[in-house]
């Protein structure tokens, strides 16, 4: 075993002039196949071995891969997509490894891809999206050249061959960042956002679009599926069906965003509505059974700056009826005239 390296703080550790014989030797246990990745028989942390990869097909999952003993540091790191994520550190001296002026580009901001391999993934069009949400504080901007190549991907439909599984992974950890915008903006202005997004609506003008990502900034929730409701509070309900559909996300995302559209007009119009659909509405909900998911729901609109004390309040009273006075042969209904007596003396008070 010639070298091992950390590349960054995480302990992503890189395996050099190694075998598979010689890890599992040692009491490594392997836990991948195609490009073998092994755990520490005493610290369960993850070492992979050096490899070189060739795309022999279009898409995520069409590659060759090397990991035979002779590949070195340096060709490992070319395969990389940005130079960023291409600095090494050997264990044990310190010593940085930087081929392609990493370093550089973090002194500058610069988010650049390494060679043209870049373009044979068409996930690195993701990554290096959300990599300018991750970094949009820092004020990181994309290269020039490497939007380009982006763009050049999108137009020769490498991006079409993208797994639902991965879009979401990506789309939901740009999310957990405090500027997810910077990863919609990135993928709208190199033409990949209606390309991965096929089924929202389109836009009529990127100024317009570019302010709606801007909602998602800074918000006080670090809720995933809370800031993606509010990504998609624009969208109609069958478009986000669809979308859920096709990129396979959590069912309460789905629910969340669903109920966001459902009744965007009626939570920014509460004070107009009368009795009758604010007991639907609280009924549509599900209000009262599932608070958590009402909870945020409500902050979906508070984080927007609606006004939703009105709604809480009158929720809160809903959840405070007595059954134990009801007769219980009659209790639904009884139940049913206690709600609405609730609403109609919060909604017309005399």
């Amino acid at each position: 075993m010639l070298g091992i390296y950390n590349r960054n703080t995480e302990n992503d550790w890189l395996v050099v002039g190694s075998s598979v014989e010689e890890l599992l030797g040692l009491g490594y246990r392997q836990v991948g196949k195609e490009f073998p990745v092994f755990l520490h028989p005493d610290s369960n942390e993850e070492y992979a071995l050096a490899r070189l990869e060739r795309s022999v097909d279009s898409g995520y999952t069409g590659f060759e891969f090397d990991t035979s003993s002779g590949v070195t540091l340096e060709q490992d790191l070319s395969r990389r997509d940005l130079t960023i994520n291409a600095i090494a550190q050997l264990n044990g001296t310190g010593e940085f490894i930087d081929p392609y002026s990493g370093q550089q580009d973090l002194d500058d901001g610069i988010l650049r891809h390494i060679s043209s391999a870049f373009s044979e993934d068409p996930v690195r069009v993701l990554r290096a999206a959300r990599f300018a949400a991750r970094f949009k504080a820092f004020g990181f901007k994309l290269a020039h050249e490497t939007h380009n190549l982006m763009k050049q991907m999108v137009t020769n439909g490498e991006v079409d061959a993208l797994v639902p599984e991965r879009v979401f992974k990506e789309l939901d950890e740009a999310l957990s960042y405090d500027t997810p915008s910077a990863f919609f903006k990135v993928l709208f202005s190199c033409g990949a956002y209606h390309k991965i997004f096929p089924s929202l609506g389109n836009i009529n003008t990127i100024q317009g679009q570019t302010r709606h990502f801007d909602l998602l900034d800074n918000l006080k929730t670090n809720k995933a599926a809370i800031k993606f409701s509010i990504w998609l509070l624009n969208e109609d309900v069958a478009n986000i069906e669809t979308l859920c559909e096709s990129i396979k996300c959590p069912k309460q995302y789905q629910h969340l965003a669903i109920l966001t559209s459902k009744y965007f007009n009626f939570v920014t119009s509460f004070d107009q509505q009368n009795s009758d659909e604010v007991f639907d509405f609280f009924r549509g909900t599900d209000a009262l059974r599932r608070e958590d998911r009402f909870a945020d729901f409500m902050s979906v609109f508070e984080l927007i700056g609606v006004n939703v004390v009105p709604i809480i309040k009158l929720k809160e009273a809903l959840n405070n009826i007595d059954t134990c006075k009801f007769d219980k042969k009659n209790i639904a209904q009884s139940i049913i005239a206690e709600k609405k007596l609730i609403i109609d003396s919060f909604i017309s008070p005399a």
